[in-house]
């Protein structure tokens, strides 16, 4: 499916949708192979994690220690005309030095990151607004900008608490990223964006999910990780959610592991990117009317 090309209902330049393939969707790709998979189904753009977690089955792509890595990394980019629009996961948690993070910081700025994701995963607030300040501080040096996610377990588990932060860390380079996932999963109402200012929206992670919201952080954690749908396969009001922010890139994070191990890696992002376009082809956004 072609590009998605939008002139604003204002007469201002086209708006032109771009899509990046998210890290977690291709989890089991390094990213010189999420670059190429991305390229080839048509996504503008591709998000890598680069800052490892340690998680339970999670590959290390921290290319700041691999250089070979790197140099592909580069390579795929160089060869495909894609860009790098954001890295993952510089999380605020209780232990972790968030100056750690400064190597795939300088790492993602020179592939030409634009966003890192950060999120909060420690309940002293003093602790979180300190060291956020700071991460905001250390990215800002290499002209990155941080977008604060909610996830519904963590210590920021709303659109609400992740505002709050961002209103009292007071760094023009912090900003919001909105998850359908998540801000379904936390029962944020559509109607709380309209009080967020607008260059607080970065970017929004698209994907769908069931209608039945699980009841233990055993199964929010589930969904997140392994069974996203796509866009229109579920039941969340997507349109609801984006339609009231501005016009943003939309990475597509959409895990689906039965579907990748059926299908293959390559044909799960295809599919993916289809069906969004499919989707927000079937709900335009307010500030823009399809381009004929």
């Amino acid at each position: 499916m072609p590009a998605l090309t939008f002139a604003r209902s204002s007469g201002d330049e086209p708006w032109t949708l771009r899509f990046s393939l998210a890290h977690l969707t291709v989890l089991g790709c390094p990213p010189p192979e999420a670059t190429r998979i991305a390229a080839r189904a048509g996504y503008d753009l591709v998000s890598y994690r680069l800052i490892y977690m340690g998680l339970p089955d999670e590959p290390n792509y921290a290319l700041a220690g691999n250089p070979a890595m790197l140099r592909e990394t580069k390579a795929a980019l160089a060869a495909t005309g894609l860009k790098l629009h954001d890295i993952e996961l510089a999380r605020i948690i209780d232990g972790v030095d968030v100056a750690s993070y400064v190597p795939e910081l300088e790492t993602a700025a020179e592939l030409g990151a634009r966003r890192v994701i950060s999120s909060v995963w420690t309940a002293d607030r003093n602790y979180a607004l300190d060291s956020l300040g700071r991460l905001c501080d250390l990215a800002g040096k290499v002209g990155l900008a941080i977008s604060l996610e909610f996830v519904t377990w963590s210590n920021a588990p709303s659109l609400r608490e992740a505002a709050g932060l961002v209103r009292a860390v007071k760094r023009a380079n912090c900003g919001l990223l909105i998850d359908m996932l998540h801000f379904n999963r936390s029962r944020v109402r559509p109607e709380e964006l309209d009080a967020v200012p607008r260059e607080w929206f970065h970017f929004a992670h698209l994907c769908d999910a069931p209608r039945v919201i699980p009841a233990t952080p055993e199964g929010l954690i589930h969904t997140a990780r392994e069974a996203r749908l796509d866009p229109g396969e579920g039941a969340i009001d997507i349109a609801a959610i984006v339609n009231r922010m501005p016009p943003v890139p939309y990475s597509l994070e959409i895990p689906n592991l039965e579907r990748s191990r059926r299908v293959g890696y390559a044909e799960h992002a295809r599919l993916c990117l289809e069906h969004a376009k499919q989707y927000l082809l079937g709900h335009p956004h307010p500030a823009a009317r399809r381009r004929m």
